[in-house]
């Protein structure tokens, strides 16, 4: 793991346990460079034990100021009433800003509430997403880039989760349309379920991106870390699902 991450500038790490151990060994690993930001444990069933983190190399990149968790108002503020969203986020989303080459982004990580159908994920889904719209009115004046990233549980473009994912003006990343997200993925009828994206143009008082994204994909760990365990150990030991990454280029001032 510490393999795949050292490649990157920083990396949200999903499904962190309530026990640091594992966490703290790959920071080891990775040298006095590396630093985390995490969550406190979320509790109840449908937390699972699990926090959200951020891992970072300090050499290229440092945090900004923000740190938070967000939660989501009942009510018409946030556009969604009681009888459509009656509780909090399942995993309370986190976003943190960092500072690279002069140049300020926050991201925002999340697990999406997978549910017992997919329409029950679409209410938490549209409210991210107007959660995310009302902080980048906030950010206006500043300019500063908003990158949404994690496990939101869309099945397929299109559907009704994707529209409500999509339905402030996100859009995805343009270079992950394709790769499988999962190691049990079907070939031909992979699931849209980890996803990078953004707002774009045409959003009022919203900033759009103004990193460059050039590049995207996910890395395959299974050859490498399959060993003689099966599919359903190598879940349980690391993760059942692929590392998804966009690369940007921050402009020159």
């Amino acid at each position: 793991m510490a393999v795949v991450v050292r490649r990157f500038d920083v990396v949200a790490v999903q499904e962190v346990r309530g026990s640091l151990r594992a966490l703290r060994h790959v920071l080891k690993v990775l040298g006095e460079d590396w630093e985390f930001i995490l969550t406190d444990v979320t509790e109840g069933k449908a937390g699972n034990d699990e926090r959200l983190a951020f891992l970072f190399d300090t050499r290229r990149i440092k945090p900004s100021g923000l740190a938070c968790e967000s939660g989501v108002p009942i009510g018409q503020e946030a556009g969604v009433g009681a009888a459509a969203l009656e509780r909090q986020f399942a995993r309370t989303p986190y976003a943190v800003s960092f500072l690279a080459a002069g140049q300020t982004f926050t991201l925002f990580t999340l697990h999406v509430d997978d549910g017992k159908k997919a329409a029950e994920r679409v209410p938490e889904l549209k409210a991210i997403a107007q959660w995310l719209a009302r902080r980048a009115e906030q950010e206006f004046g500043w300019d500063h880039n908003l990158i949404a990233l994690g496990d939101f549980n869309i099945d397929r473009v299109g559907d009704p989760l994707f529209e409500a994912f999509t339905s402030t003006g996100l859009t995805p990343a343009p270079h992950l349309p394709g790769p499988a997200r999962t190691i049990f993925d079907t070939p031909g009828a992979e699931p849209f379920y980890d996803q990078i994206a953004w707002l774009t143009k045409g959003q009022k008082r919203r900033p759009v991106l103004n990193l460059e994204a050039v590049a995207g994909g996910q890395v395959d760990v299974v050859d490498s870390l399959q060993g003689d365990r099966t599919l359903t150990d190598l879940s349980w030991h690391i993760s059942d699902h692929f590392p998804m990454w966009a690369e940007f280029v921050v402009p020159k001032e």
